[in-house]
This record gives structure tokens, sequence and C-alpha cells, in this order.
């Protein structure tokens, strides 16, 4: 098994707009933007391959064609968009995109997901409590959050307050007196 490389490679980068964590519902389309960086002097061909992995068991693992083509090209220091979708028969799995060059034969950087079945996800993600997967016992801890919000709260209270002393202050008119006659000028 090929190890994975994030951001690492000298003969190209790789990066998508999928997060680290996500929910995935076996055999629907999983759209996405793959970029493919070519930081060298020189034009580059790459290849994308994806894997799909459970722990250290391959699931799947094959070629994503671009343009209908295994290799295509990226000018040297410029970059690619790739727009497309990827379905998947299985959920709760790894999946990875490896950017393989095709001078060397080698992966030169990779793009990971963690594709979790909908029913496994809940509302939470992984690391909160109460999730399935979560350690038992394991609790947030919320003070950090209180301490840092009652003081703003505190301060939204006093300036409400100030600007409400800032107008009584300015005078008002009373009711029923005209503003131009209160402020004595002639009418």
């Amino acid at each position: 098994m090929t190890p994975l490389s994030v951001m690492s490679g000298s003969q190209g980068d790789i990066f998508w707009d999928l997060p680290p964590w996500m929910t995935y519902a076996p055999g629907f389309d999983l759209g996405c933007t793959i970029y493919v960086a070519n930081p060298t002097d020189t034009e580059k061909e790459y290849a994308l391959m994806a894997r799909l992995s459970r722990g250290e068991t391959v699931i799947s693992e094959e070629s994503l064609p671009v343009f209908g083509y295994a290799w295509f090209k990226v000018p040297p220091g410029d970059f690619s968009r790739l727009r497309g979708a990827l379905r998947f028969p299985e959920s709760d799995a790894d999946l990875a995109v490896l950017l393989v060059e095709r001078e060397s034969q080698e992966t030169t950087d990779s793009a990971a997901v963690r594709l979790v079945a909908p029913q496994a996800a809940g509302a939470l993600p992984p690391s909160w409590p109460g999730t399935p997967g979560a350690t038992p016992g394991a609790s947030t801890d919320w003070s950090s959050l209180l301490f840092m919000g009652l003081p703003l709260l505190m301060v939204g209270m006093v300036a409400m307050s100030a600007r409400q002393t800032a107008q009584d202050k300015k005078g008002k008119p009373p009711a029923g007196i005209p503003s131009t006659a209160a402020e004595g000028r002639p009418r």
C-alpha cells in the first residue's frame, strides 16, 4: 500500500473542496472540484487514482479519467481545475485521490476524506459525545465558551444601557410639544 502524503509533492500537488469528514450514502454521486498544481518549471503529465480503503484493507482502487484520458498535462507553475463526481458502492471508509506523476510513476501527493454512512453519522461531528464511535465518558468542556460568552454578554448589556442613558440626556421634548418649540426656535 502506497503511503499517503498531503501537500508534500515536489513534482505536483493535489487538493480539493471536500472536508476531511463527510456523510456519504453508497451509490450516490459525490461532486467535487479537484485542483492539480505543477510547482516545477517543466510541463508535467499526471494521472489520478481513487482508493477506497477501510483501515489497511483496500476496498477498491481505480484510475480516474480526465477528459476521457488516463493522463493529462499541467503547464509549468500552473494548476488545472477538474470538476466531476465520484460514486462508490460502500461507505464508512477512507477515500484518497492519489496524484501520480508520469515520468517517475510515483505518487507525488494525495487528498483524503472519511466517508461516513448517514445512519452512523447522526447530527454531531465524530469527536462529540453521543456520536457512534466516540469514546465513552468523553465530554465537551463548555466552560471555555461560558467564560468567553459571559463577558461579551455583560459588555453588550452595559453598552445598551449607556446608549439609553445618552438618549435620555439629550432632552427629548415632552409628548405633544413639537421638537422646534422645545428647542426654542421660532416656528
